[in-house]
């Protein structure tokens, strides 16, 4: 995920500052504001030399993290448990829908997902306030792990009354556990973070990285793709049973309960056992310096008043607007047609190796001085894809077997994704492409910390604006009963208590589709060119000053 950038910055910038302080200490001495002498200092420079030699030796001769796989495999091992409750929040909205809820519950629902992309608001709360004795990390780790243990083993006892309630889902109650739990998720993922910069050596850090990748992605597959698929009785009847049953091998409460009980555990076992301040055999600390909490929300202040970086976040704001009813509405409409959740899930297997090779490929495209210019090409491609889902949802009903749906049915969505995944991938790696060099060096991390977040919510937000207004722009009309209407629950009900039937006459997803579509258009033609045209500004334009 692209929020594992902010820490990595941080952490350049905590090196970056380490290693100035030889040099700030000689400029003290040339100013007579010490009392040594010019050759002591000279002594002093050439001992630092020699020690900088000396490592470099060290670490030439012992490469490789062979000495850290420990460290490794538990920083491993804390990302796949944040991606956990993450999977397991994407399941919710595909089981919620199989129970016909509406879809502003739906979107309800989809601030769930909020937390992750607004993390940067106390993300300096975290850096900053800790307890040295237990360990800066550890202080908050340790109690967010527990949480997210105990609110799933309270999920456990209490989800299938939740969602099997005489009345529907409860989905308020529901979006406040999974929000809570993505929260702890978001501030266990700041503090990980944060403590893979020093649990590994400086010549090993970069290895965090993929350990946050590859964690994360195995921890949501595990929440999400394993789960429905043992969840559903369908597939475990026709992959894994000999016998049929009516349940699948595993369930929800079952599946919370499993991983509740793992989380306390591991915690338990990582703030008895695990010392944060370790340091193997010539192995050197690295010392973090970190801003004030203050100072970094008025420097996140400061970026956002520039003119150009305030035109940029404008247009991330609104550049997703014509994808969101394609991204957020289009899976919820196939599980509606009768498309298996479980199956749309397992599409996501085979989409894992495109999704590993296309920033690969794609960057090489946008390493140039205009990365923006691929966002740009791929914008109109991805709005396309937009209608030839809509189109996908109205074929689906047609499409339907007794026995589900044919092989060639699949094919095409899997087709579909991965041309959606390509033009997608495109825009984002263009994105974070141009965060990189357009993000002032002295403050690299606070700045892509911010731009990514503002990526973020002009994501989030577009997707819950669709889902909410999918019902209002649905047309439907009561037949079989006369004198009865649809416009709502209450009236719903009782067109079927009088004998009739609610029937949709106009989907408001196929209006959402073309809608998103011309707003996505007018901004290609009109603002997609503002933004092509900030790659001409000059790099003063982005930097930001100390007197702001």
């Amino acid at each position: 995920m692209e929020y594992d950038l902010v820490t990595h910055k941080n952490g350049r910038q905590r090196k970056l500052a380490g290693a100035n302080l030889p040099h700030e200490n000689m400029k003290g001495v040339h100013r007579g504001e010490s009392s040594s002498s010019e050759p002591e200092v000279e002594e002093e420079v050439e001992g630092l030399i020699k020690e900088s030699d000396s490592e470099g030796r060290r670490n030439r001769i012992k490469p490789g993290i062979r000495g850290e796989l420990g460290n490794v495999v538990l920083l491993l091992f804390l990302y796949v448990l944040q991606g956990i409750p993450l999977g397991l929040a994407g399941s919710i909205p595909l089981i919620l829908q199989s129970k016909n809820v509406s879809y502003k519950d739906q979107a309800f629902f989809s601030f769930v997902f909020w937390p992750f992309s607004l993390k940067l608001l106390w993300a300096p709360l975290v850096d900053a306030l800790y307890c040295s004795r237990f360990g800066r990390r550890k202080s908050w780790l340790v109690p967010t792990q527990y949480l997210l243990g105990l609110f799933m083993l309270y999920l456990s006892m209490s989800v299938d009354q939740l969602l099997q309630s005489e009345g529907g889902p409860k989905v308020v109650t529901l979006t406040a556990v999974f929000f809570m739990l993505a929260f702890l998720a978001a501030t266990q993922d700041i503090a990980v973070d944060g403590w893979a910069l020093t649990m590994l050596s400086r010549q090993n850090v970069g290895y965090a990285s993929t350990c946050n990748s590859v964690g994360q992605t195995a921890g949501y597959f595990l929440g999400n793709v394993l789960f429905l698929a043992l969840e559903s009785a369908d597939f475990c009847n026709k992959y894994l049973r000999v016998v049929p049953k009516d349940t699948g091998i595993v369930t929800l409460s079952d599946f919370l309960f499993f991983w509740g009980m793992v989380f306390l555990v591991s915690t338990t076992l990582v703030a008895i056992i695990k010392k944060e301040n370790e340091h193997g055999k010539g192995k050197r600390a690295v010392q973090e310096e970190t801003q004030g909490v203050m100072e970094t929300y008025r420097l996140l202040f400061s970026i956002i008043k520039m003119p150009t970086p305030f035109t940029f976040c404008v247009l991330l704001l609104t550049a997703k607007i014509g994808f969101s009813a394609a991204d957020a509405v289009t899976g919820l409409k196939l599980v509606e047609a009768g498309v298996p959740k479980e199956q749309l899930a397992l599409l996501a297997v085979p989409m894992v190796p495109l999704q590993i090779l296309l920033p690969v490929v794609i960057s090489k495209y946008t390493a140039g001085p205009r990365p923006l210019d691929v966002f740009y090409r791929a914008f109109p491609f991805r709005l396309l894809i937009g209608l030839e889902y809509a189109f996908l949802v109205w074929w689906t009903p047609s499409v339907r077997q007794e026995g589900g749906f044919p092989v060639y049915y699949y094919a095409i969505v899997l087709l579909s994704y991965a041309l959606h995944q390509v033009a997608l991938y495109s825009m984002y790696v263009a994105c974070m492409a141009f965060h990189a060099k357009v993000s002032d060096p002295l403050i690299g991390g606070t700045y892509m910390t911010l731009l990514n977040t503002v990526t973020n919510l002009g994501g989030n937000w577009p997707s819950t604006v669709a889902l909410w207004l999918v019902d209002p722009l649905t047309s439907k009309e009561c037949q079989g009963a006369a004198a009865q209407t649809c416009g709502s629950v209450e009236e719903s009900a009782l067109c079927v208590k009088e004998g009739g039937a609610c029937v949709t006459t106009l989907d408001g997803y196929y209006v959402e589709s073309v809608v998103c579509v011309v707003i996505g258009l007018a901004w290609w033609v009109w603002l997609g060119k503002k933004m092509r045209r900030l790659q001409e500004q000059s790099p003063a334009a982005w930097r930001c000053r100390a007197d702001q």
